[in-house]
């Protein structure tokens, strides 16, 4: 199996390639009249910065948006509209921000959600709600490791996978490993199927429209951590995280309910 087409999703779906300029404008045309914080500081660099929307109302905790892009690309201004559901069923919406590969390697952009999540959990009381897409699936389900030992972790009500890369070793035999530089010890130890069950709830996503791979590496957390796996009928890789901004959505009842 040829690994780069495996792991390839622009490709595969109709007008791919235009997905991110309209995330990008309806990001910032939603940032326009929400009610938010930007850029606030949870680390050193430049990009360890997170966005912070505020319902109408008293919050009824926190609903934590890690982004994907293979660890490669985007930032946390694609992604704003996407607040839009927890924001109406009265969540606070934290989307951070994290170094990209090449600069550091997946454990250190690990870290850096780690530690963002506990400064957005200090700042907002509450139950604490993970929310991430692809590369961003796997970063809010390693942020579960009981290795980290975070106070905040006691606080989490759910974390929901969406199209996660559960499972690192085949991405070594791609082309992107030479910006990703994962290695067998990085794959065993960053992998989420590697992780012991999270002390909380946990619901896989994916979409059924999605390549191979994407509903492999789901199903296969799904099994390890013997929690539920809802495959979203025609939703491919790209549009599957967007019935987030849908309060009704039962991508958004997953996350809040």
């Amino acid at each position: 199996m040829d690994l780069d087409e495996a792991y390839a999703n622009a490709a595969y779906i109709p007008g791919g390639a235009d997905y991110p300029d309209r995330w990008a404008a309806q990001a910032a045309s939603f940032r326009q009249s929400a009610r938010c914080e930007l850029d606030l500081v949870y680390g050193e660099s430049d990009r360890q910065r997170f966005d912070l929307f505020h319902p109408d109302r008293l919050a009824r905790g926190v609903v934590i948006f890690v982004h994907g892009g293979y660890w490669l690309r985007f930032d946390k201004s694609f992604w704003s509209h996407l607040a839009a559901g927890p924001l109406a069923l009265g969540w606070a919406v934290a989307m951070p921000s994290y170094d990209l590969c090449p600069k550091v390697g997946i454990p250190q952009i690990g870290d850096q959600i780690v530690r963002a999540i506990d400064v957005i959990a200090r700042r907002v009381p509450g139950p604490v709600r993970l929310v991430g897409h692809s590369a961003g699936g796997q970063l809010v389900a390693r942020a579960m490791a009981p290795r980290h030992g975070a106070a905040w972790q006691q606080r989490v009500a759910c974390v929901v996978p969406v199209s996660p890369v559960a499972d690192l070793a085949p991405l070594m035999q791609t082309t992107m490993n030479a910006d990703l530089r994962i290695t067998p010890e990085i794959a065993q130890a960053e992998s989420p199927v590697n992780s012991p069950v999270p002390p909380c709830p946990v619901t896989v996503w994916v979409g059924g429209a999605e390549r191979p791979a994407f509903v492999e590496q789901a199903t296969k957390l799904a099994h390890v951590w013997a929690c539920p796996l809802t495959i979203a009928e025609n939703h491919h890789h790209f549009n599957v995280i967007e019935d987030l901004a849908l309060p009704t959505s039962p991508l958004t009842m997953a996350v809040v309910a």
